[in-house]
């Protein structure tokens, strides 16, 4: 439901709020006064394309905010989740218009596309316009229309869960194809790589161990005649280290033998000599375990050059390349796995697709049963609304396909989001004429009345709640003006409405009646809405019979269709 409608520095308006509430709302005044204005801001909250020339002149920006309480908010909720909106009880929709030709929209105060604000206005608004913003006129929202009279919704979500099973289904068949393609692109080259691995017979740490084994056999000679002048100066010379060490520690044990305070220094001249002994001998081990081994120093060269060029080929370290290995290896031994998946999905596909034809079958047979009750309860609202010739069709037609999902006594057909059938409306309001499209309906007022016949119909299954109605009353009067009154009447028990009218047989249906008024201040023209009371609701009504100056008589004819329509409450 429509709550407020806030509208500042747009076209006349200077600045307002208007308050809306359930039922029919009437809203009426003279040509000129703004009327169109209001209608004009609501579009703008429902994505029409803005002008620089709706900013009221002097001002920097146009305001247009509606606030909406919605019956199903979880039908807005995958487009405000995708949009990274707050969803709340409330939905507040704001356009910004600047003078420079910016336009900025708002969801909940929250920034948005225009396509964003479109969707959701789209989900809570039905604008119908002598031109625009037609909901009905689209062919694309027929077959849904046509699925909540028939109460289809339950079996179309069957279908559609189907459709996605078997569309996630090609993708992952795809998917599979894409790998075994590729795989098989690339057989040989992989079978090559892992021969070439495996006899490598790689091992981590590998190259640094060549690397050092290699310096300690390019340097075995330094190593050997370091080691042996080592052992000279710690052992073999006539002056070695240990040979003095043993000396001191002899002359210590003398002095030690008188004086007691040397005792803790022969001890760690006793442990010094220890230790050069232990050190020389093992410089005497490491020297005599030093190889001489050209050829194997030649071998490891080789080796460490092999396993750099391979590095250097693939871009990898050792590590990676002993992981590659293992990569390539599990790659090729896929194509068996593949094989076997591929084969399970296109059974999993087929059996899909005799699920989604039959069950599509089945629901086409139930949309033709209800075009019909369609046909005839559209044609017969469209009679007592002053259409009575009319012929109202619901074409069902398919889409041939050699490669369709949908499969009906030995014929493809394509298969769409809601089944595999297209639906549009078609009407004739003349005798004579075969049925056309509803966009081809030449009438605006046929066109208004033919909304309202639908909306009347189905009132009890459409999802929009909130339906507005621009000047339906074009071309009518009389009989046909009460009727059309007492539709938008019953309508409004299911659906809040908001109709303009200049019509007293509709105005006196209102549950609230709206008045816009066009006023001159400071030199500036101002159109502003003024809710009326009980006493103004006739004087208005009055208005419409016989213009501003009223007459008695016409009070009274006003008051009488005032107290007509609080009968059909």
């Amino acid at each position: 439901m429509l709550t407020n409608l806030y509208i500042k520095n747009f076209a006349l308006i200077e600045e307002l709020s208007v308050e809306f509430s359930g039922g029919l709302t009437i809203i009426t005044g003279e040509t000129g006064a703004g009327k169109s204005i209001l209608i004009g801001a609501l579009n703008q909250i429902l994505g029409i394309r803005a002008s620089t020339d709706l900013v009221r002149s002097g001002s920097s920006k146009a305001i247009v905010e509606a606030v909406l309480v919605p019956e199903k908010p979880e039908r807005l909720r995958a487009i405000l989740e995708e949009a990274g909106i707050d969803s709340d009880e409330e939905i507040i929709l704001r356009r910004e218009i600047s003078a420079r030709g910016q336009s900025r929209c708002f969801v909940n105060d929250s920034p948005c596309t225009l396509q964003v604000l479109k969707q959701v206005g789209d989900l809570l608004i039905d604008l119908h316009g002598q031109h625009e913003h037609q909901l009905l006129l689209h062919p694309e929202t027929h077959l849904s229309l046509l699925d909540e009279f028939g109460r289809l919704t339950g079996p179309v979500e069957s279908y559609r869960t189907v459709h996605e099973n078997l569309k996630n289904g090609r993708k992952e068949l795809e998917r599979l194809t894409a790998a075994a393609n590729r795989l098989k692109e690339k057989r040989g080259m992989l079978e090559y790589q892992l021969k070439e691995l495996k006899s490598l017979d790689l091992k981590k740490g590998e190259d640094l161990e060549i690397e050092e084994e290699t310096t300690l056999l390019e340097n075995a000679e330094t190593l050997f005649g370091l080691c042996s002048s080592l052992n000279e100066l710690l052992y073999d010379a006539d002056r070695s280290a240990f040979v003095q060490l043993a000396e001191a520690v002899r002359q210590l044990g003398q002095l030690a033998g008188i004086d007691k305070s040397f005792s803790p220094h022969l001890e760690d001249a006793e442990s010094a000599k220890s230790l050069v002994e232990e050190l020389s001998r093992t410089v005497r081990d490491y020297s005599g375990a030093i190889e001489f081994n050209p050829e194997h120093l030649e071998t490891l060269r080789e080796r460490q050059m092999l396993l750099q060029r391979t590095g250097k080929k693939y871009g990898k370290t050792i590590e990676e390349l002993i992981d590659l290995k293992q990569e390539i290896a599990d790659e090729l031994s896929m194509e068996d796995n593949l094989s076997e998946r591929t084969e399970h999905i296109s059974r999993e596909i087929n059996s899909l697709r005799e699920k989604l034809s039959d069950v599509a079958a089945r629901i086409s047979g139930e949309r033709k049963k209800t075009a019909r009750k369609l046909e005839e309860a559209i044609a017969h609202g469209l009679g007592n609304l002053g259409i009575p010739h009319c012929v109202f069709t619901v074409r069902i037609s398919h889409e041939s396909s050699e490669e369709g999902d949908i499969s009906i006594n030995g014929k493809q057909y394509s298969a769409f989001e809601n089944g595999y059938d297209r639906v549009e409306f078609l009407i004739s309001t003349n005798i004579g004429e075969s049925p056309k499209p509803l966009a081809k309906t030449a009438s605006g007022g046929e066109i208004s009345r033919v909304m309202l016949a639908m909306k009347s119909v189905l009132a009890k299954n459409t999802q929009l709640p909130i339906l507005i109605f621009d000047e339906i009353d074009t071309g009518i009067s009389g009989s046909i003006a009460d009727a059309v009154g007492r539709n938008l009447k019953s309508l409004s028990c299911t659906h809040q409405i908001i109709s303009i009218t200049h019509l007293p047989q509709i105005a006196a249906m209102a549950d609230r009646h709206l008045s816009v008024e066009k006023t001159v201040r400071d030199d500036r023209t101002i159109s502003n809405v003024r809710r009326l009371n009980d006493e103004e609701h006739i004087a208005a009504v009055a208005n419409l019979i016989s213009g501003r100056q009223h007459s008695e008589s016409s009070l009274r004819v006003a008051a009488e269709l005032v107290k007509h329509a609080k009968r059909l409450e």
